[in-house]
């Protein structure tokens, strides 16, 4: 499992977790789309956006491994802002290529993903 050296490991000053310590041996969990609702705590809310603006600031509009990224997060923009930038795609898999879409990015966080 990569290990994404300077990326933010969590949420300065809560418990909302952005990268994993070690790989699970049993295998990576499966990247899955989960729902935004618009009911959604606003920290819930702070910690997604922190979590996008760590992904673009760490890897612009590169291709990157899954690697040490946590899964629970990354899940929250999975098929909107970060899509499969390899066709096969393993959602289960720490080498698994994601992509950041900046067309999705851009509506949901322009602010971030400025032109």
């Amino acid at each position: 499992m990569l290990k994404h050296r300077g990326f933010p490991g969590r949420l300065p000053g809560t418990d909302f977790q952005f990268t994993l310590r070690r790989a699970n041996p049993k295998g990576a969990t499966e990247l899955t789309r989960r729902e935004r609702r618009s009911d959604r705590r606003p920290p819930d809310r702070r910690a997604d956006e922190a979590f996008f603006k760590a992904l673009w600031e760490h890897f612009g509009a590169e291709p990157f491994e899954r690697g040490n990224l946590d899964v629970g997060r990354l899940s929250w923009l999975y098929g909107r802002e970060v899509i499969p930038a390899t066709d096969p795609f393993d959602a289960s898999d720490y080498e698994a290529m994601l992509v950041i879409d900046l067309h999705a990015a851009k509506q949901s966080y322009p602010h971030i993903v400025e032109d």
